[in-house]
């Protein structure tokens, strides 16, 4: 069972009283902690062929009215999104430099329904010598993305030099979820790159350039859901493919953020209405 699939077990456990009011809000537990997991893939740093580092202190940020709804209970929530993190790394082999900790705060830049999420690597006392090692039991860790590097003196003996800091005006650590995450490395050569959406389960390949998703019984894939209008939006296949809205009534949402235009990689949630459509892409 996945990582994801067992929080939101976890999760389910707590919805009762107070929990299920609060998970009413736009922002679901689940979708913070898939944000969580694409931030230490993002922002992963291999120091050797046995040790990846990712960070261990996350902000999540939220809009007034869901930061209202979800503050009360941040200690209890933090508390299974770090759990969260924690088998996370346990099966990528990730490690840390400190305690996780999950942290949410509120942004008045956000609207209902959206977040973003910050992280960085603090280095405990204990650990400045050795990061915490997640325990083995995971596929090998991938490179990539940007975070705040360790600090030089928690850098333990005989380990290669961290890069440096990203250049002023380059990539931060607070972008928002749309934007932060790591480029996707291109496909090789010749390869050739199947893309197919899932949709409650159900996979819908994409044979075309473009494929046109709505209501209407002329979309390519037929969507029923009254929040949805009959042209909705267009993915179109490509390096990088990319979703376009086609002026519908209640926009896209793409990995947590409201746009009109994103660029797709494997994983991308979309969301149209009150349906959650998963964009996959693979070589072969």
């Amino acid at each position: 069972m996945g990582v994801l699939k067992k929080f939101e077990q976890r999760i389910e456990g707590l919805v009762n009283g107070t929990f299920a009011k609060v998970f009413k809000s736009e922002v679901q537990p689940v979708e913070i902690a898939g944000a969580l997991q694409r931030e230490c893939d993002n922002n992963a740093t291999i120091w050797n062929r046995e040790r990846t580092v990712v960070p261990n202190d996350f902000i999540v940020e939220l809009s007034t009215p869901d930061f209202e709804r979800l503050s009360p209970y941040s200690g209890q929530l933090g508390d299974e999104l770090a759990g969260m993190v924690r088998d996370y790394a346990k099966q990528q082999r990730y490690t840390f430099m400190g305690p996780i900790k999950v942290h949410l705060e509120k942004a008045d830049d956000l609207d209902t329904g959206l977040y973003r999420v910050r992280s960085r690597t603090l280095a405990s006392s204990a650990n400045q010598q050795a990061p915490e090692r997640a325990p083995a039991g995971g596929p090998a860790a991938r490179p990539g993305g940007y975070g705040y590097p360790p600090p030089a003196a928690a850098q333990p003996a005989g380990a290669p030099p961290m890069p440096p800091a990203p250049p002023p005006g380059g990539r931060g650590p607070a972008s928002p979820m749309a934007q932060g995450r790591a480029a996707a490395p291109g496909p090789l050569p010749g390869a050739r790159v199947r893309h197919w959406i899932e949709i409650n389960g159900t996979r819908h390949q994409i044979s075309r350039p473009t494929l046109v998703l709505g209501r209407s019984t002329d979309a390519d894939v037929r969507i029923d859901d009254p929040g949805v209008s009959r042209r909705h939006c267009e993915i179109r296949t490509g390096t990088p493919s990319t979703i376009q809205d086609l002026g519908s009534t209640n926009g896209i949402v793409v990995d947590g953020q409201h746009t009109t235009r994103a660029t797709l990689r494997d994983g991308s949630r979309i969301v149209v209405g009150s349906t959650t459509i998963i964009y996959r892409q693979a070589e072969g």
